[in-house]
């Protein structure tokens, strides 16, 4: 399922992801956009696949490989992500 497209960087967001730092945020989003593409290209050969387009099956499979793995690794930095969240909740001040 694509994601939708992020919406424009006008300065004017206001919330937390804007004010945690830039270079972290811009980081992240564009790790997601990477996932997103490969998942978008192994589902394009798929289709391409299933339509009897003629696609290599070796490239096919190795793109859903690849899919798959940065999802699964993308998966885990946000349960890493959430952790670190949980901990720091705990702080007492």
């Amino acid at each position: 399922m694509p994601l939708p497209p992020a919406p424009p960087s006008n300065g004017l967001q206001a919330g937390p992801l804007k004010q945690a730092g830039s270079p972290f945020v811009d980081l992240m989003i564009g790790k997601v956009q990477e996932v997103n593409t490969a998942q978008q290209s192994a589902d394009q050969m798929v289709q391409q696949m299933l339509t009897g387009e003629e696609v290599n099956q070796a490239e096919m499979l190795t793109a859903v490989q690849k899919a798959d793995m940065a999802f699964r690794l993308m998966l885990q930095m946000r349960n890493k992500l959430m952790d670190a969240y949980r901990e720091i909740q705990q702080i007492q001040i």
